[in-house]
């Protein structure tokens, strides 16, 4: 860490939370046994060929990312692929529309039979087992776990202030611009509150993608819209640079409130303000029990919220 950094980041960065646990990679899940299953079924086939295969998709047709993971694709990249060859990101429609296109594509364009005819019946060692972990994405469908929690942990409190919301667009700001928004209150159209929802286990350039989304919201944003952030996720932890980026907004009150998950009750006091200054709520901020904090908070943690993250209203 940065002698540089204030008191105020460093203290933030000990309240960061666990916000995805650890699974097991042979724990059961559903996602896997159907995996499984679908492996089962392939090998079961008499021959593989385009006519078994069409067969086997219109039989099968949710089990199509396993043909995918036969040629190597995980399941954001097959969806990617179906989407310019067959305009959806869906394989079980692509399947109900032109289900031997489907199996023809794979095979033309990633070589699914010879794929199949070479790994269905082989014997695989641990070692074999550990290079696939090792190369492959097993934990992509997790990927957006973490912004999903905090995104539902933020519209909870929304809702219990009974304020009028939008989720995941852009808000129009300064001279038509329009800024990126996982939530604004009371929309977007006329937004006087966009909300920011940033989770990350895990690190890379994601990271510094929604550093640049805040950034984007601190630019286009009128004077009397107010900015806030929800930030958490311990891999901020190893991408402390992006993290000093996105405090400084805060530090330059170029942003109005930055929030880690352990200050869910400072941000619904803020908001609640915000909310009564704009005329959208009355009274004071009723009482109710504490926040839930979702995540999980490691043992070396301060929970305190840092009383500089309230807005002075």
């Amino acid at each position: 860490m940065s002698a540089s950094d204030t008191e105020a980041m460093q203290a933030y960065l000990t309240r960061l939370r666990r916000l995805t646990t650890h699974v097991a990679v042979d724990e059961a899940s559903e996602q896997a046994d159907a995996i499984v299953a679908a492996g089962a079924s392939l090998g079961e086939l008499d021959e593989v060929s385009v006519e078994s295969l069409t067969r086997w998709v219109r039989a099968r047709p949710a089990d199509v990312y396993a043909l995918g993971l036969a040629v190597g694709l995980s399941q954001e990249k097959l969806k990617n692929l179906l989407r310019v060859a067959f305009g959806t990101t869906s394989w079980v429609k692509a399947v109900a529309a032109d289900a031997r296109g489907v199996v023809v594509w794979l095979d033309e364009e990633l070589g699914l039979l010879e794929a199949l005819e070479a790994q269905r019946h082989r014997t695989y060692t641990f070692g074999d087992v550990l290079a696939a972990r090792g190369t492959s994405r097993q934990t992509a469908s997790r990927a957006g776990v973490a912004g999903k929690m905090i995104e539902d942990a933020v519209e909870q409190v929304v809702r219990d202030l009974g304020l009028p919301y939008e989720m995941r667009g852009r808000f129009v700001g300064r001279n038509g611009e329009t800024g990126p928004a996982d939530l604004a209150v009371p929309g977007f159209d006329g937004a006087l509150i966009a909300v920011a929802c940033k989770g990350f286990d895990s690190t890379g350039s994601k990271l510094t993608a929604a550093v640049t989304e805040v950034m984007d919201m601190a630019s286009v944003s009128f004077a009397h819209q107010y900015v806030l952030a929800v930030v958490d996720g311990i891999g901020w932890l190893s991408r402390q640079g992006d993290f000093r980026r996105m405090h400084a907004l805060l530090e330059q009150h170029r942003i109005d409130g930055l929030y880690a998950l352990a200050d869910l009750d400072a941000f619904r006091a803020d908001l609640h303000a915000a909310a009564v200054r704009h005329g959208l709520l009355e009274g004071p901020l009723p009482d109710g029990p504490g926040v839930s904090v979702p995540g999980e908070a490691l043992a070396a943690r301060v929970e305190e919220p840092d009383a500089q993250l309230h807005l002075d209203l």
